[in-house]
């Protein structure tokens, strides 16, 4: 079964703007989503994929993603639940990993997350100092979530866990 490690962070400064290697917007929608289980289609430029995350809001869960022709996403997007997710994900290289910085827009405007990738959960990396907090139990981090319960509103202690 695929799976896909990955750890979520907070930022605490802008120091990593300039690292940024390349940068990608991004469009995502839920097709469905409840339980442990979602399925997403991503548009990221002239590529879209589908893709089924199955094991709840932490580090390690199944992943499955699956190329899809573009005029297709584009139809899926169009009936995907509520508000599709809006980013731009920056690629920024430290200590021999790619952290995948997304920026979000629109109803999550304002919120930024630094994610990792893992060929294991108890691998070791190198923190930068732009690094903040760790949210990857936090289940509102979740793209999923941002859905129904967008960054414009949450609480003030929310936004400090």
């Amino acid at each position: 079964m695929p799976r896909e490690i990955e750890r979520k962070f907070l930022l605490k400064s802008d120091a990593w703007r300039s690292q940024v290697r390349r940068s990608q917007p991004m469009s995502q929608g839920y097709l469905a989503s409840g339980g442990n289980v979602s399925v997403r289609v991503r548009i990221a430029g002239d590529e879209a994929w589908l893709n089924i995350k199955a094991g709840g809001f932490v580090a390690s869960r199944a992943e499955y993603e699956y190329p899809l022709p573009l005029d297709e996403a584009r139809e899926l997007l169009a009936i995907a639940e509520g508000p599709l997710v809006e980013k731009t994900r920056h690629f920024v290289e430290h200590g021999g990993h790619t952290w995948e910085i997304d920026e979000f827009g629109g109803d999550n405007a304002g919120l930024v997350v630094a994610e990792l990738e893992l060929d294991s959960e108890d691998a070791d990396f190198t923190r930068p100092q732009w690094l903040g907090v760790e949210v990857t139990e936090l289940r509102r981090y979740y793209n999923v979530c941002l859905v129904t319960h967008p960054y414009r509103a949450w609480n003030e202690a929310e936004r400090n866990p």
